[in-house]
Parts: C-alpha cells; sequence; structure tokens
C-alpha cells in the first residue's frame, strides 16, 4: 500500500507564508513526478507546481515568484513554500506523486488527502 499524507495547511493572513508537506510511504521503489494541485470551490482543480526526481519544476502562472516547489528524495517528501499569499489562493491543496511500487515495479498515481488553505484577514 503507498499512500501520500498532507500536513501545514491552515489560515494565514494575506501577504503571509505557509509551508506545505507531505509525504510519501509504503513499498516504494521510487518516485518521479511529485506535485501539488489546488482546487477552489466552484472551480477545476489547477496544477500549483511540480517537480521531477532529478529537481527540475514547472508552476501554474498564478503563483510564480510567490510558491517554491522542493523534494527531499531520502525522506520521500515534497514541499510547497508558499509567500506572498493571496485570497485567491485559497483552496483545497492535493499532493500528487508517480510512485513505482517495490513489489510489482507499477507505475502508480497517488494523491493526497487534501489540506484546506485559507488566505483571509
Amino acid at each position: 500500500q503507498v499512500q501520500l499524507v498532507e500536513s501545514g495547511g491552515g489560515l494565514v493572513q494575506p501577504g503571509g507564508s505557509l509551508r506545505l508537506s507531505c509525504a510519501a510511504s509504503g513499498s516504494i521503489f521510487s518516485i518521479n513526478d511529485m506535485g501539488w494541485y489546488r482546487q477552489a470551490p466552484g472551480k477545476e482543480r489547477e496544477l500549483v507546481a511540480v517537480v521531477s526526481s532529478g529537481g527540475s519544476t514547472k508552476y501554474g502562472d498564478s503563483v510564480k515568484g510567490r510558491f517554491t516547489i522542493s523534494r527531499d528524495n531520502a525522506k520521500n517528501t515534497v514541499y510547497l513554500q508558499m509567500n506572498s499569499l493571496k485570497p485567491e489562493d485559497t483552496a483545497v491543496y492535493y499532493c500528487n506523486a508517480r510512485i513505482v511500487d517495490r513489489m510489482w515495479l507499477r507505475d502508480l498515481e497517488r494523491w493526497g488527502q487534501g489540506t484546506l488553505v485559507t488566505v483571509s484577514s
């Protein structure tokens, strides 16, 4: 069983910062891309940022220059540092990863349970 567990969401004032974490656990052989998506009420899920196993990154246009994605391969963990937060960043943030499991070497896509980020004064 391979799963992702997120942490770090909460309430923050506009202009503030938050750091999200997502740890993968279970029978893992390797992890390819890890990323973050978000879904605001009434909107479709959108890409926030993704990082490859080699460290290459890609960001959604709305977060470029404010958010930074990073990963610790030794800990199977991906982070999202969010600075200069705006009310429009309010959403449920989901961790995503493509994982090769150890037992069958299958390429699996996994999602975290989601963590709510609320930006409000």
